[in-house]
């Protein structure tokens, strides 16, 4: 195979039925092949191909964000919710079910963060994706719920199976071969205070997943949220005062909504400045005989939406939503759901009715990078939760996204860059591999430039904070930046650096009773 010169899925394929034919063996799996590549390259009887590596990966899709994603789910525990439309499975965390890819991985591991996050690293190499840098997805229940010793535990051994390293775990993970570019947890708007905000930022965290669900005070009543839209708007604020990343859980047929209702929340959710989430999850109900919905259904007090109804609502809903968002999922992996392949039902209605979703996912250049394109640097302004935001990004002409940054300008007339990331092919950080991808081509560089020219010029501001992962701020360093409690900070007067606390830059963060 590696002297036949495939270059395409199409060659491989070719190649590897020619191959089983002439030596009488069944068609060989890509991932076998990985394994017997990944040997001969360890002992030297071949070099690195970024070719071979490239037609081999399994599931190619899931490095093609420039990171690879690692959900890791906590242990059962009691939920503070009594939400109607909440599956309880017994052994399982509130709200999951089992099936789910996660959960099925965790149950094995018996809930392990170590071993789910060795593991799932472990798989994914196997499979040809590189792991340098990982996004890192804690799900199960409500997070700000869970004992803080838990907290601090969990979070520890995360950052301990990246770094194969005990101790000191955030300041290994800077150096680390597989580095933390992003942390994120689920939680409850009505669990979201100041206090809360300076724990999720002593473990790392820069994104928040809120279980939102509806923005309509009857509908949270129904379902027993137990809490209103009140919760929902301070807490957002509070998250992007502080430079978090903000994503919404939706939930579409919920009873006391309708296809109307929610076609309208959803158009409300960027047309007022109080929400404004960035990434958005919509998960539409799902009946499960767990859940005390399904008493509901069976007494004929609730009707979910039919399969039309929910593709056309969602189809809807892809056209109206903004540039600057991410829908990351429409629809939970869950074993039996009526519509599994509902993204490739309307990727197929979109091509075939000549529309487009704009959202970033949809955008991303993917696969579809060519070296020396021109690219064009564009800027939205938005109002949200009492400030400012500026959306820049780097597209080519037909806006396919490349690389993209968000600054936030505070009510307080603080700066915040809450996000930078570049798309394309995962791009190692030790350069070894030729990979072609925009990434590690400056244009991160380019836009953080901006972006202090514009909180400088624009706004009068001597300061830039940057809400940086762990495995980032070294990224940031070489930028003029330096570590200032939990944030990347520079001051864009003077040229010196910032003076790191060497005690905060150590610990990180993660108390010692936690560790």
């Amino acid at each position: 195979m590696l002297k036949s010169g495939a270059k395409n899925p199409d060659d491989l394929a070719s190649v590897k039925r020619r191959l089983a034919k002439k030596y009488r063996i069944p068609c060989p799996s890509n991932l076998n092949l990985l394994k017997i590549y990944h040997k001969l390259v360890k002992k030297g009887s071949v070099k690195k191909s970024s070719r071979i590596e490239n037609l081999l990966r399994v599931r190619p899709v899931r490095s093609l964000s420039g990171i690879v994603n690692i959900s890791v789910l906590t242990k059962p525990y009691p939920c503070p919710g009594r939400c109607l439309y909440c599956p309880t499975e017994k052994g399982i965390p509130k709200s999951y079910v089992s099936g789910e890819p996660a959960v099925e991985r965790a149950k094995k591991l018996k809930y392990d963060p170590y071993l789910q996050v060795k593991k799932r690293i472990e798989a994914l190499k196997a499979e040809g994706h590189l792991t340098d840098k990982i996004e890192l997805r804690i799900v199960g229940g409500t997070w700000s719920y869970y004992p803080k010793k838990y907290q601090a535990w969990f979070i520890k051994k995360c950052y301990d199976a990246c770094n194969k390293k005990a101790n000191k775990p955030q300041r290994f993970n800077e150096k680390a071969e597989h580095r933390i570019v992003g942390l994120s947890v689920e939680t409850r708007p009505d669990f979201i205070n100041s206090n809360e905000i300076k724990r999720l930022r002593q473990f790392g965290v820069t994104m928040v997943e809120l279980g939102v669900q509806s923005i309509y005070r009857d509908v949270l009543e129904l379902n027993r949220r137990d809490h209103g839209v009140k919760e929902i708007i301070e807490a957002t604020k509070l998250l992007k005062d502080a430079g978090f990343k903000v994503l919404y859980q939706m939930m579409p047929n919920l009873p006391g909504s309708s296809v109307s209702r929610d076609l309208k929340m959803f158009k409300e959710l960027f047309a007022n400045p109080h929400f404004q989430p960035d990434l958005l999850k919509i998960y539409p109900c799902v009946l499960l005989k767990e859940a005390p919905l399904y008493q509901w259904w069976k007494q004929k007090k609730y009707q979910p939406y039919t399969d039309k109804q929910l593709i056309n609502l969602m189809k809807a809903i892809k056209k109206n939503v903004p540039y600057y968002v991410r829908i990351q999922r429409i629809a939970r992996d869950i074993p039996g759901y009526r519509i599994p392949n509902l993204r490739q039902l309307l990727a197929e209605k979109s091509k075939k009715e000549a529309w487009k979703c704009r959202c970033i996912r949809c955008r991303e250049v993917k696969t579809d990078y060519r070296p020396g394109e021109r690219l064009l640097l564009f800027r939205q302004d938005y109002r949200a939760s009492g400030g400012r935001e500026i959306f820049l990004s780097f597209e080519n002409k037909s806006r396919k996204l490349h690389s993209l940054l968000r600054l936030r300008i505070t009510s307080q007339e603080k700066a915040f860059i809450r996000e930078v990331h570049t798309y394309g092919r995962l791009h190692p950080l030790n350069g070894n591999l030729n990979v072609i991808s925009p990434q590690h081509k400056g244009l991160g560089k380019k836009l953080i430039s901006k972006a202090e020219k514009i909180a400088k010029k624009d706004f009068g501001l001597n300061e830039v904070a940057v809400i940086a992962a762990v495995g980032t701020r070294n990224y940031f360093r070489k930028l003029g930046y330096g570590l200032k409690k939990t944030y990347m900070v520079k001051n864009l007067k003077s040229r010196k650096p910032i003076k790191e606390n060497k005690a905060t830059a150590g610990r990180a963060g993660i108390g010692r009773r936690g560790c």
